[in-house]
């Protein structure tokens, strides 16, 4: 995450949400606090996923169940309250079974930390392949490639 330059470019995210910081998401030291930066992630992540039932009528009408299967963060600089946050959100990759959400926090116009997040596709007896109408509706929504790599 860190060593991929797209991932601290906002333009690189089909979706971004901006969330009001809260007095109680400071650390002691008046900077955002980690498990705070989490739940920003978090947060993004829910109303990417809403925003797509609103704007996919094939993904929305999908009965699927998703788990939490890993989420590592990188943490870049320091936030501040009470400047809002900006969430950017878009699909990482796309596995058989699972696929990986790629977020950043913007501030201010920096960013200050990034977000991996897979999301196994369970069935009954555990992992199951992804349905074809969501594996087509996450690849609509790819991080954007960098400028240079556009161009070629």
């Amino acid at each position: 995450m860190r060593k991929d330059p797209r991932r601290r470019d906002s333009a690189a995210y089909p979706f971004a949400a901006t969330l009001e910081m809260r007095y109680g998401d400071m650390d002691v030291w008046r900077h955002l606090n980690n498990v705070a930066a989490a739940r920003f992630y978090e947060e993004g992540r829910i109303r990417f996923m809403d925003d797509l039932r609103k704007r996919e009528p094939d993904y929305a009408k999908q009965r699927f169940r998703l788990m939490v299967a890993h989420t590592a963060i990188d943490y870049l600089a320091e936030g501040h309250y009470p400047h809002p946050i900006t969430v950017g959100v878009g699909i990482a990759g796309i596995g058989n079974s699972s696929y990986r959400v790629g977020e950043a926090l913007f501030q201010q116009g920096r960013c200050i930390g990034l977000a991996d997040v897979v999301l196994a596709h369970v069935g009954e007896d555990g992992p199951a392949p992804l349905p074809a109408v969501v594996r087509e509706t996450l690849a609509r929504y790819l991080l954007a490639p960098l400028p240079e790599e556009r161009a070629g």
